[in-house]
């Protein structure tokens, strides 16, 4: 009879480790399981030991350690070490999002990932293995921190899975885009705080494009435009109303009058967007195989992210939600960590960090846009190239 297979033991760097922190959300499933297909899915891991950058109040990693038995440590290589002198863990899960670190002046919060990844990567060196990584979101405010951290993966050879929940997150309706499809173009439209949430808009809409004919080949310029601005671009057919409206009739949010009285509104067509959406942003992003792309940030319109584009051969637009189940379970977390265990159990990332890579660089040369009086930048850096996978990533279950 053979022997059951040992849990994969884990490592958990995280900048802060509290109530609702992406750190709770990722490692607490690891501790006790997590809803899967419709059962309680308790993977065979073990998370051992844990780094913390911060402790604020309410921080949870001292009362975990002594619920689970895990050690906190006070530096990463002891961490990945456990204490020892070699590398002592199967996988690494660095979640450097949350906790009071300075922005730069494009008002990007600057986040240790890169870091704390370079740590990582310094033991691996030393101790002559490496182990699967996964990135929680950006890899770095910095694309060139950000492309280190990818050519550190290739060079040691180990697998690193990044980026965050939308793309993997349950969609109203199900669909997906057909791999080596011909898009004619796309639009977003995301909400929430600039870094932090039009990065979440920007990866679920290259999770969709990355699907077309020739995968992604590199991004040419970008621009990014706010106020009143946008809505002209819109009058002069810079971005498209027909898309604005089938990805804004995805939405469960709609505010403005369906919140006074119930009722259904057209804000595209009625011209109630303006009154709605007080600071507009559009992101306006130029791919160089002629791929024309547009986020548009509309906090006030609605409160979730929804999709749309013109697909050669479909007579309509195809569009769809990104659906967010509510905290404090944010059940959307499960579908990523079913990925970050899938890359544990396989040593194989399920999607390319190439696309968290690309996004990085797209979101900040539109705050360097920005900053510089919202010029279109030619962004000749961003010639980052791959495949999608050819099976759907989301959940569907």
């Amino acid at each position: 009879m053979t022997s059951p297979t040992p849990p994969k033991r884990l490592a958990v760097i995280a900048t802060v480790y509290r109530y609702l922190s992406h750190a709770q959300h990722f490692a607490d499933r690891f501790l006790v399981g997590y809803p899967r297909q419709g059962r309680w899915h308790r993977p065979n891991t073990k998370v051992v030991s844990l780094y913390v950058d911060q402790r604020p109040e309410g921080d949870q990693s001292l009362d975990r350690a002594r619920e689970f038995g895990l050690t906190v440590y006070p530096t990463i290589p002891e961490a990945l070490r456990c204490g020892g002198e070699r590398l002592a863990v199967d996988g690494v899960l660095l979640i450097a999002e949350h906790g009071e670190y300075p922005r730069n002046e494009k008002g990007q919060i600057l986040y240790p990932r890169h870091e704390f990844f370079k740590q990582c990567v310094e033991v691996f060196e030393q101790d002559g293995r490496a182990v699967p990584v996964y990135n929680d979101k950006h890899l770095s405010y910095s694309f060139e921190k950000a492309q280190e951290m990818v050519d550190d993966a290739r060079r040691l050879g180990f697998s690193l899975l990044a980026g965050s929940s939308l793309p993997v997150t349950w969609r109203l309706p199900d669909i997906d885009l057909p791999l080596d499809c011909d898009i004619d173009s796309a639009l977003m439209v995301g909400v929430g705080g600039s870094d932090s949430m039009d990065y979440h808009a920007l990866e679920t809409m290259q999770c969709m494009i990355e699907r077309r004919r020739g995968g992604e080949t590199g991004v040419k310029a970008v621009q990014m435009i706010e106020g009143d601005a946008v809505w002209e671009a819109g009058e002069q057919g810079r971005w498209s109303k027909e898309l604005l409206t089938a990805a804004l009739s995805r939405s469960d949010t709609p505010q403005g009058l369906t919140i006074t009285d119930g009722r259904t509104q057209d804000v595209v067509g009625s011209g109630e967007l303006p009154r709605l959406v007080e600071h507009p942003a559009a992101y306006f992003i130029e791919h160089l195989d002629g791929l024309k792309t547009t986020l548009l940030m509309l906090n006030g319109a609605v409160q979730d992210f929804c999709f749309a584009a013109r697909v050669k051969g479909v007579p309509e637009p195809v569009s769809t939600q990104f659906f967010l189940p509510p905290v404090p379970n944010v059940t959307y977390s499960a579908c990523l960590v079913a990925k970050i265990e899938e890359m544990l159990m396989t040593d194989r990332a399920p999607f390319p960090a190439e696309r968290t890579l690309i996004v990085s660089g797209i979101l900040e040369s539109c705050l360097t846009s920005r900053i510089q009086g919202h010029e279109r930048l030619e962004t000749p850096h961003l010639r980052v190239q791959y495949r999608a996978p050819a099976e759907s990533q989301h959940c569907r279950a």
